[in-house]
């Protein structure tokens, strides 16, 4: 039985229907061209620099300046995409991307899946002074960590290797993610669980086949979160590697085109085309399962 009463429910009514009036209005107002070639121009305004970008690791040196701000190369030299990829070692940077990105992805989204599960359906002592520690730990600068995380790896004897920078990239706290978790498992009846306890399934039973694979959306939001910031990752893979130039990634990388009075513009951008062709298709991939993960956790 609804308990709205009748003058709350027509004031409800009246104010949507303000509010369509008001869309219907401005529609009216501001032709459909005008919005169209507003929005394009923002469009467009987005996405010059990174045209800009990859037409600048087809030009030489010299062209990438005298050009301005053409987008067109006289001649395409793919000869920067030969010399990025061999000659400043990005084959294995790219390698090593790519282990300490999926490593660290895995591990976020476990750790991250089971406390958003138990912070949303288990409350304990201390559950809410644990939600606003884990909230007050996002105004934390990252770099403000960078030294004890280096000593625990030190003691540990992974410093300088692959494994280590995958555990000390991981560890951080995934505040959003974990919250991304949280409202979404909030919102997920509690009978699925009971019929599976019922069942004689355990908590790991429960988590990894019921509660997991419901979470798919906001799986895939997590996923593409911690790919593009350890993808990106800059600080700690470089005081990793700093004597382990082979265990660099694609971001410490580029500092090879960096040199002591010269900077190879056309190389350095034919290598961050390289370094981002991942990320935008993983993104095109996964985007609307990452818009339905945010919408979701956000409606729960």
């Amino acid at each position: 039985m609804s308990t709205v009463s009748a003058p709350s429910r027509r004031w409800r009514v009246g104010r949507r229907s303000d509010v369509a009036r008001r869309d219907v209005s401005l529609r009216r107002r501001v032709p459909v061209w005008v919005l169209t070639l507003v929005v394009t121009l923002v469009a467009l305004a987005w996405v010059y620099p990174f045209a800009w970008m990859v037409s600048a690791s087809l030009k030489d040196q010299l062209e990438v300046f005298s050009a301005g701000l053409d987008l067109i190369p006289k001649v395409a030299q793919w000869e920067n995409y030969r010399r990025a990829w061999s000659d400043a070692g990005f084959g294995t940077y790219m390698v090593n991307t790519i282990i300490v990105t999926l490593g660290t992805v895995v591990i976020v989204v476990v750790r991250c899946a089971m406390a958003g599960y138990v912070l949303a359906r288990y409350k304990f002592i201390g559950h809410k002074t644990m939600l606003l520690v884990l909230v007050g730990t996002l105004f934390v600068p990252a770099g403000y960590t960078i030294i004890p995380v280096v000593e625990i790896t030190q003691r540990l004897g992974l410093l300088n290797s692959l494994t280590g920078m995958v555990i000390a990239l991981s560890g951080g706290g995934q505040v959003a993610s974990i919250l991304l978790y949280l409202g979404y498992f909030r919102g997920i009846p509690r009978e699925l669980e009971e019929a599976a306890i019922i069942d004689g399934a355990g908590f790991f039973t429960v988590f990894f086949r019921v509660m997991l694979p419901l979470a798919g959306p906001v799986t895939a939001t997590v996923v593409v979160l911690t790919f593009l910031n350890t993808w990106n990752a800059f600080l700690l893979p470089l005081v990793f590697t700093f004597s382990r130039p082979d265990l660099r990634t694609l971001s410490v990388g580029m500092q090879a085109f960096l040199g002591q009075n010269s900077v190879d513009w056309s190389g350095m951008a034919a290598a961050a085309t390289i370094s981002i062709v991942p990320i935008v298709l993983l993104f095109l991939f996964l985007q609307r399962y990452f818009f339905d993960g945010i919408a979701g956790a956000i409606k729960s």
